[in-house]
């Protein structure tokens, strides 16, 4: 739910006598309002999907609208709205986990103007959504296609056991099918395709560490520079600004793989606006010759080796001493340029959709305040809308 959308296929499930006892009061259906009210996303809301049988967890409450006088799709988008995320922003309650207790969230404030004003701002705020929600979905299959690629080329060597079984290698052109040894080797790295090694990272990626950046610099008026931080990784919209232009900084821009060193380690794909990168990230920058693609999933093992092995009582760290050991597959270099050919594109189109849709989210979230104040007509921002797209 974290971008307003109910994702079925990410939703854990129950069995059928849980899902009895879970529906006693009230059995969720469509047009019914799920609303997270504790965890790091709280304050969300999303819509029920039709011919979809879901029970709440334990952090989710259940709002059915009184359809004579709130549309369901028009009260979602409210609740989703900066207007009023910022209004339950102050009234959270927990130090350890953030919540909204039952009064307050019975008393949260919800604008009302007529439903036929309400269902064409809903209509219209929507088809935003909708957009973004497919930039997301197509977004995320394009990672999928390329994080597959990588697989079957560099870690189960499927062209190189084809061709070593006498048969094509599926999916694949015959001139890049050619690229590929006909044998696996034993090494002390284990089986590799023959004239293939195992290597440091640092021949296919220098490693850029962030700098130090003085808090007592930062700014959330958006003067200087936008700063990443651990925390803005995910979300790919740092809120705080600096001023200061350290001489050891790096900036981060959009299409660079970028790594927290604290907490979790995850290689991102940098999709937000050109930034300074703080202390505790690091930037891996493909070398000449070798693709983000490549870069990204080549260390995510690694990463994930790092990370298992970790035996910190609080927070685990990764240090340039652990970076130094990651050990990377090295293909022949004309079956790199052919994956750089085959997967860059993927990531490209990535990069460019994660764009558009904060261009998007900017423009809806600006548009709900102007059509509920009736400052803007309903033909008007429909009309925003088709030259934003």
């Amino acid at each position: 739910m974290r971008s307003g959308v109910f994702r079925v296929q990410r939703a854990a499930h129950v069995s059928e006598a849980t899902y009895r006892e879970r529906v006693t009061r009230a059995e969720p259906r469509d047009g019914d309002i799920l609303f997270s009210r504790e965890g790091t996303y709280f304050g969300i809301a999303a819509l029920v999907p039709p011919r979809v049988r879901v029970c709440l967890g334990q952090r989710m409450v259940l709002l059915r609208c009184d359809p004579g006088q709130v549309d369901p799709q028009f009260l979602r988008c409210w609740l989703n709205s900066p207007l009023l995320q910022r209004h339950v922003q102050g009234l959270r309650d927990g130090t350890v986990a953030e919540r909204l207790n039952m009064p307050t969230i019975r008393a949260l404030p919800v604008a009302v103007p007529p439903i036929v004003e309400q269902r064409s701002i809903a209509r219209i705020l929507g088809a935003l959504d909708d957009k973004i929600e497919l930039n997301r979905s197509v977004s995320e299959t394009l990672e999928a296609m390329a994080r597959a690629l990588f697989k079957s080329w560099f870690v189960d060597f499927d062209p190189v056991r084809a061709k070593a079984e006498g048969r094509a290698p599926a999916g694949m052109d015959a001139a890049t099918a050619a690229l590929f040894p006909r044998r696996l080797v034993k090494t002390a790295a284990g089986d590799l395709p023959e004239g293939w090694r195992r290597g440091s990272i640092y021949e296919v990626a220098d490693v850029h560490y962030g700098a130090p950046f003085s808090s007592s610099l930062f700014n959330s008026e958006r003067r200087g520079r936008p700063l990443v931080r651990i925390r803005d990784l995910g979300g790919q919209r740092p809120d705080v600004f600096t001023v200061e232009e350290h001489p050891k900084g790096r900036l981060v821009r959009p299409g660079d793989v970028v790594v927290g060193m604290d907490g979790e380690f995850r290689a991102y794909l940098w999709s937000g606006s050109e930034a300074w990168l703080n202390q505790r990230c690091c930037l891996f920058a493909p070398r000449a010759g070798h693709s983000s693609a490549f870069v990204r999933h080549a260390i995510e093992g690694p990463l994930l080796a790092v990370e298992e092995t970790e035996t910190a009582t609080t927070v685990i760290h990764l240090g340039k001493a652990d970076i130094d050991r990651f050990q990377v597959v090295l293909p022949d270099a004309r079956v790199a340029s052919a994956f750089e050919h085959a997967a860059e594109p993927f990531y490209q189109r990535i990069v460019s959709a994660a764009q558009e849709t904060r261009s998007l989210a900017l423009l809806r979230d600006a548009l709900l305040p102007r059509l509920l104040s009736g400052e803007l007509r309903v033909a008007d921002a429909e009309r925003a809308i088709e030259a934003a797209e």
